[in-house]
């Protein structure tokens, strides 16, 4: 049976294609995008304002294709793709997408890495993708020679992609850019056209992402060009009623801060926006004043954000108030729970935004349910995008059919994944068999629960990671739930909520808590702690106490996309207990 999308989504106008990659889906208008002369600019810099219309994105995209065919020697319809793996390691640029596009027009893979990675990091995902080349920016040129040194790729297969001054100065380096590798394809013979065969679109990898996980080493996540085409076209067709209410054709500004390396900056940004249309304003790394900036001078309306930085806006309105945000109509955060209560309290400062949340992963590139501007519930991650059926399931392996039951949500979409790199047994516990004809089964790792929403449509709550949650005597406790109402004390400016072992209930919750800054260098940490333990007995069952204790700390460790990275703090927590002699 399965859960689908409310009656009011529109269906998709046509199967997505698997005869074409991406970069054709993308620049083509025969396609289904918004026509290459009506769009906005695709990506301008929101620091010098550098941009290029979608029409001179096409000639960038097919230069830059001739340069890198002439640097490596690869053909577009020579060799398998995985003879021709680029590495990605820079902070977001205009030219970001059209590397990656030049990429795929020679029938290439391009593997992104988080711009936060230290060398050793860098040097796995180089070597597990078995990359060819790097570029990278000047402020992440050491660390990239680290590691290409380290996986053997020479200095001269490693390329800048240029970046403001603000970020790179006035020195001059011996690498080639990608700017001048751009004018020099410009002067080079045209390539011959790609010649895919039916299906191969959904067989063969385009991006090759890295997923941390809860465990382990990360995993290469193999994302073929179709399962990026079907999410584009999913996401634009949940979108269509509204846009199609605004003038003209329905385009507007976005902001384009969030990292194009993590799967929400790459396809739900930087892709199907501007499939539609849209104009991104990139941001190399979120910094309050300049973010501020870039909202009032290229009137931003939708802000793609994640929690930590919406946080941060309703902790600073001081300096959030120096600046004109009237362009702003709508927030779309995801990457990270937003709980209900920090939803109100941004409403609260902003009151016309509308404040949308969306869930997805990578292995379902990207997204599986959205919020619309029509049907929002605080705490909700919204409906199903249309072409996607998800089920849940009990810890049995027993589909739960009814409302407000949580168990795990298992999706199955034609933009679920072609599967792990190298990886056979996180494929078998991960992706399930195609049991009717229309595509694998995923199952998350996320406890979730159906519920009808006021309007009447049923909306996805996500509650917490399974692997995540604390079992207390039997009972289930859900972080994300603690550290939302954590976060409404006066004395926690940011929090992150572990399981410890205790003897009489198994596992009991501990916070650790970064303390706000209204709290006095004279106040007591056991006083604080004992007060932030009461705020949770005075509104939460008793398995929910904080049995475990509080711990302050200066950060909670996170991802870039503000995942709370509970491992360091389990392995913190482990840690100082066997050097105190307790039980692990």
């Amino acid at each position: 049976m399965g859960f689908t999308s409310p009656s009011w989504v529109p269906q998709l106008p046509c199967d997505p294609p698997d005869t074409i990659p991406i970069s054709q889906f993308m620049l083509d208008d025969a396609y289904g995008r918004c026509p290459l002369k009506e769009s906005r600019n695709p990506f301008t810099c929101g620091l010098s304002g550098k941009t290029y219309t979608a029409v001179e994105m096409v000639d960038r995209v097919d230069y830059l294709a001739r340069a890198l065919s002439k640097e490596f020697g690869w053909q577009p319809n020579a060799g398998m793709e995985w003879d021709k793996v680029i590495g990605i390691f820079a902070l977001n640029t205009v030219d970001s997408m059209t590397l990656a596009y030049a990429v795929h027009r020679l029938s290439g893979v391009a593997t992104p890495a988080n711009a936060a990675y230290s060398a050793s990091e860098l040097e796995f995902q180089l070597k597990s993708s078995g990359a060819k080349a790097l570029f990278t920016c000047i402020p992440l040129l050491e660390t990239s020679l680290q590691a290409a040194k380290a996986v053997g790729i020479p200095n001269n297969r490693v390329y800048i992609l240029e970046m403001p001054k603000e970020f790179s100065g006035n020195k001059s380096v011996p690498f080639k850019t990608v700017g001048q590798l751009i004018e020099a394809g410009g002067k080079l013979p045209e390539l011959e056209p790609l010649k895919w065969d039916k299906g191969q679109g959904a067989r063969q990898t385009a991006y090759l992402c890295y997923s941390s996980g809860t465990s382990g080493l990360p995993k290469g996540v193999m994302i073929s060009h179709h399962n990026v085409i079907a999410n584009v076209m999913q996401i634009a067709a949940f979108e269509k009623p509204t846009r199609d209410q605004r003038p003209g054709n329905g385009s507007e500004v976005a902001l384009g801060l969030l990292p194009l390396s993590h799967i929400y900056g790459l396809v739900v940004i930087a892709q199907a926006s501007t499939w539609r249309g849209d104009g991104c304003i990139i941001l190399p790394k979120f910094e309050l004043q300049s973010y501020l900036q870039a909202i009032q001078t290229h009137k931003i309306a939708t802000l793609y954000l994640v929690p930590p930085i919406i946080i941060g806006m309703a902790k600073n309105q001081p300096a959030c108030s120096k600046f004109d945000l009237s362009s702003v109509e709508s927030v779309f955060t995801g990457a990270a729970p937003l709980g209900a209560e920090t939803a109100e309290e941004l409403q609260g400062l902003y009151p016309s935004w509308k404040i949308r949340q969306g869930y997805g992963l990578t292995e379902t590139s990207t997204v599986v349910c959205s919020s619309a501007e029509t049907d929002i519930w605080f705490g909700s991650s919204g409906s199903l995008l249309p072409g996607i059926t998800a089920k849940i399931m009990s810890i049995d392996g027993v589909e739960i059919e009814g409302y407000d039951q949580p168990g795990e949500l298992v999706v199955q979409s034609p933009s679920v994944v072609l599967g792990y790199l190298n990886n056979d047994q996180a494929n078998k516990e991960t992706f399930l068999a195609d049991t009717d004809g229309k595509g694998r089964w995923m199952r998350t790792g996320d406890e979730a629960v159906i519920r009808k929403a006021p309007s009447g449509y049923e909306h996805v709550f996500i509650v917490d990671r399974i692997k995540e949650l604390i079992k207390v005597k039997g009972l289930q406790v859900a972080p994300a739930e603690l550290e939302a109402h954590l976060l409404t004390h006066p004395s926690v400016a940011d929090c992150a909520v572990i399981p410890v072992p205790d003897d009489a209930a198994g596992e009991v919750p501990k916070a650790f808590v970064v303390k706000a800054a209204s709290v006095g260098l004279e106040e007591n940490d056991r006083m604080v702690a004992r007060d932030i333990c009461k705020h949770v007995e005075s509104h939460k069952a008793r398995h929910k106490w904080l049995k475990g204790g509080v711990e302050f700390l200066d950060v909670i460790p996170k991802s870039p996309s503000g995942k709370i990275l509970r491992r360091l703090l389990r392995d913190k927590e482990k840690e100082a207990r066997r050097k105190k002699g307790a039980k692990l």
